[in-house]
């Protein structure tokens, strides 16, 4: 039997499959999810991701994601900010601040040196990194980078770059297994790392 196409519905289920992770099945489970339920619901769904893209932006200091600039973390007077703790991407530092047990700011590479992929030094916010500690009174630089191949090489190249410097650069001990990824560990693992972080 042949049914008339809804192009709506169609559309609907098109964007959700553009999401990560999304195939066609659950792209349209999602889709008719929201049909079923009332208008409100699709409006406030809508509203939220408006608001996700016209008000969050990159703290001008460490490039976390904020709605106020600088962020909460680089305003907060209690935080050590002398003890900078390097990421690659803002969930890492989502997941560190879970712990509980970082109490200096941060810094987001927003992604790693990946040449292959096009990804050059250039690319990241490694020049930000050198101002800041030059400028401030910086003690200790922790290269909280997920193990992998491209996290070392990234840090290895910031390491080399902070040489000269009078700064102390470390690195989270390998609690976290070599290609792994920092959002997907457990905090047990994660607190085994930054406990035994080790100079480099």
């Amino acid at each position: 039997m042949n049914t008339e196409p809804i192009e709506s519905l169609a559309r609907l289920k098109e964007q959700f499959r553009k999401l990560p992770g999304i195939g066609a099945r659950s792209a349209e489970r999602l889709a008719f999810h929201v049909l079923r339920e009332p208008r409100d619901f699709a409006a406030a769904l809508s509203a939220a991701i408006l608001d996700v893209k016209d008000k969050v932006i990159h703290c001008k200091t460490c490039f976390n994601l904020t709605e106020a600039n600088p962020c909460a973390i680089c305003s907060n007077t209690r935080r050590d900010h002398s003890e900078i703790w390097v990421v690659e991407q803002p969930k890492d530092l989502i997941v560190l601040e879970a712990t509980g047990l970082v109490h200096g700011v941060y810094h987001v590479l927003m992604g790693h040196i990946a040449p292959l992929d096009g990804i050059d030094p250039e690319h990241l916010t490694i020049d930000a990194l050198l101002q800041r500690v030059r400028e401030g009174s910086i003690r200790e630089v922790i290269l909280a980078l997920n193990p992998t191949l491209e996290g070392d090489g990234t840090a290895l190249h910031i390491q080399s770059l902070l040489a000269d410097l009078d700064v102390s650069v470390t690195r989270p001990a390998r609690g976290l297994a070599v290609g792994s990824q920092i959002e997907y560990a457990s905090l047990s693992m994660l607190e085994s790392a930054i406990r035994g972080r080790t100079p480099i």
